[in-house]
């Protein structure tokens, strides 16, 4: 009689670590389309500023322009990523393991993006596409999420703003300025004809939910330059009045 054959012991497979953002590319082989769009995504940001700053006392918010949003892992050599034109992320931290972020990576952190924005060049067709698992508007319904997501169609000058409603975007109605209300934020979101930089044109802005403009970092610096321009003027004038009564402007405390 034979003896038993022993059982074999069961064979672990080891799978390797999903890559971090330090692994992952953190640049495509796009080309930016226009001139406009690195100025346009500066304006947005500089002039959020105080508000984050307001929002996020701690410093715990992320921006990110152009920068890959991880989503799916298929195989070591293919991982689906999206990367908008802009986008702003509370309380997930700017630096991650003391580095700036290459990329935010879906499996390796919770990300609930607040508004994602893309700049339309064509006809946002690609902004709209709802192919399931790879076109734009697909992915960010069902997968990243925002709670706003807006299309800037950059020709027309146009803004189309939608918000994530039981689980699918929805079309936000302007209010009676004709912006469209970002309550997260504390901000509208609307379409402003001017100069910014050295282009005259109609740009994407922001606004606090009075109305107010909100001001980029130039805007606010030219605004103080102005300020205390008319303030020097106001003084000259005083002491040039003091003088024709006789006075001298230096000896008046």
């Amino acid at each position: 009689m034979s003896s038993p054959v022993s059982a074999l012991p069961p064979q672990v497979v080891a799978f390797p670590p999903l890559p971090d953002h330090t692994q992952l590319p953190d640049k495509d082989e796009a080309i930016g389309t226009n001139t406009q769009e690195h100025p346009q995504s500066t304006l947005l940001s500089s002039s959020l500023e105080h508000v984050l700053q307001r929002l996020h006392p701690d410093g715990q918010y992320a921006i990110g322009m152009d920068v890959g949003i991880y989503y799916r892992y298929r195989h070591p050599n293919q991982f689906l990523c999206k990367a908008p034109d802009w986008i702003y992320i509370p309380v997930l931290p700017p630096m991650l393991e003391g580095q700036v972020r290459r990329s935010f990576v879906m499996w390796q952190e919770a990300i609930d993006p607040v508004l994602l924005i893309e700049y339309a060049s064509g006809d946002s067709s690609e902004e709209r596409d709802q192919t399931p698992e790879t076109g734009k508007f697909w992915v960010y319904e069902r997968v990243i999420r925002p709670a706003f997501y807006a299309i800037y169609e950059v020709t027309e000058g146009r803004v189309t703003v939608y918000e994530l409603v039981n689980n699918r975007f929805k079309l936000v109605p302007p209010n009676d300025r004709g912006h469209f209300p970002i309550p997260p934020l504390e901000v509208e979101l609307g379409t402003w004809q001017g100069r910014f930089l050295n282009l005259d044109l109609p740009w994407l802005r922001f606004w606090d939910a009075q109305g107010n403009l909100l001001l980029s970092g130039s805007e606010r610096a030219e605004q103080e330059h102005q300020r205390a321009e008319q303030e020097h003027q106001r003084a000259e004038r005083l002491a040039a009045l003091l003088r024709s009564l006789g006075h001298d402007p230096d000896a008046v405390s």
